[in-house]
């Protein structure tokens, strides 16, 4: 029996990664922002009209490369489109939790914690159609490192306000 191969991460795919956390990082702030100067729904639909339309120009341009080939996957489960739902609700909460006492820090830390606990959870049981995967120890040591890094954010910025 040969050993599995050992899949090396793409640096081009980490940096991807780590932009796309800056970004997420931004948008919360932006978020919260909205939500300060009016409040969560309006941040959420101010989210959601804008990628609207971002998303109704880029589908134009693309259609008109594409010419209506759905691709080798055909069209997508019903279910992939409560997306929207929970980024509408996601959008809300971080409007709400920015402006409280967690501040931007403690939103994101705990965000990033509801991230993985949800990540191991659907890995364990295989939900939306994942392999299932038992977590392993360096999965556990990681979000327990989550876990006490976002408490100590917590809890030292108790005391700023």
């Amino acid at each position: 029996m040969t050993a599995p191969a050992i899949h090396r991460p793409n640096p081009l795919h980490l940096l991807a990664a780590f932009g796309t956390g800056g970004l997420l990082t931004l948008m919360v702030h932006f978020n919260g922002e909205l939500g300060l100067h009016g409040n969560a729904l309006f941040a959420s639909w101010s989210a959601h009209g804008t990628g609207t339309v971002a998303a109704i120009v880029l589908l134009g341009l693309l259609h008109r490369r594409s010419r209506g080939d759905r691709g080798p996957y055909g069209r997508a489960p019903l279910w992939a489109y409560l997306g929207g739902i929970s980024g509408a609700v996601t959008v809300m909460l971080t409007a709400i939790t920015v402006n409280s006492p967690l501040a931007l820090s403690g939103t994101l830390a705990l965000g990033l914690a509801g991230q993985v606990v949800f990540s191991l959870a659907a890995d364990r049981w295989g939900l939306f159609g994942l392999p299932v995967r038992r977590p392993r120890m360096n999965d556990l040591a990681a979000l327990g490192l989550i876990l006490a890094g976002s408490t100590l954010i917590i809890l030292s910025g108790a005391g700023a306000i």
